[in-house]
């Protein structure tokens, strides 16, 4: 048996808060080549998922601590929609239908999400990464990046 609980987030979540990437995941699957991928994903502010979209799988999030919003985009890179998960205004997960441009924005220290994703897991496969996004690995266009989906969501609140 695999218990979630307090403890295990807070471990979690202080191990994303001193990655350099600012999340870390904590596996129940046992390897890749399950067919059900399972994780705690621990994401503090400012942490950057490119966008991307899964080719063959479908996500879901499941919100376990915290607060994030979840951005939609078409093809060019426009915003299409947006999702606030926050447990105190009742919004608590979503499921990504597979082929949909996604990034998320954390909104609050501390938040976990349970994440599920049809496996195996092939390293590079069966996902996309937009061209009109940036980089992971430029820091400064991806926090103006960043800054940018913040402004716009904020003024479609």
């Amino acid at each position: 048996m695999k218990v979630i609980n307090k403890q295990l987030l807070d471990k979690v979540s202080v191990q994303a808060k001193e990655s350099s990437r600012k999340r870390m995941n904590y596996n129940f699957h046992e390897n890749g080549d399950e067919t059900l991928q399972r994780m705690l994903n621990a994401l503090e502010p400012n942490t950057y998922i490119a966008p991307h979209r899964h080719t063959n799988q479908v996500e879901i999030f499941l919100l376990l601590k915290g607060k994030l919003t979840v951005i939609f985009f078409d093809d060019e890179g426009s915003i299409t929609n947006f999702t606030e998960l926050d447990p105190l205004i009742g919004e608590y997960g979503l499921e990504i239908p597979k082929g949909v441009w996604h990034s998320i924005l954390v909104e609050e220290s501390g938040t976990v999400i349970y994440e599920i994703k049809e496996g195996p897991y092939i390293p590079n496969v069966g996902v996309d990464f937009a061209d009109w996004a940036p980089d992971a690995k430029n820091n400064d266009a991806c926090k103006q990046y960043l800054v940018k989906l913040k402004r716009i969501i904020t003024s479609k609140l």
